[in-house]
């Protein structure tokens, strides 16, 4: 079965202040690169959903899962679609905002 992946709002957020942290500090070449490996990271979800670590103590049915030891992405499998609901960069908090919950 083949899932398809959605990003929140919260999710398209999270990475345009990435975006807007790495590019004058990494440079865009870098800032690409990065955001590429994301993706293909994000992409695998497609196929292989149901990974993580579940925090249903937040939420039902979230999971959480690290990305290259410096982000964190929070995500809810339902049905036949995986919603990123936040990707946060190290220490910064798991808060869902309430069209999330």
């Amino acid at each position: 079965m083949i899932y398809a992946v959605r990003l929140g709002h919260a999710a398209e957020r999270d990475i345009d202040e990435l975006i807007d942290y790495l590019v004058p500090r990494a440079g865009e070449a870098v800032t690409r690169a990065y955001l590429g490996r994301l993706q293909a990271f994000l992409k695998k979800f497609e196929t292989f959903p149901m990974r993580g670590t579940v925090r249903s103590d937040t939420r039902d049915g979230l999971r959480v899962i690290g990305f290259e030891r410096s982000l964190t992405i929070a995500f809810v499998v339902e049905a036949e679609t995986v919603h990123i609901l936040r990707i946060l960069t190290r220490g910064r908090e798991l808060h869902l905002y309430d069209d999330e919950q």
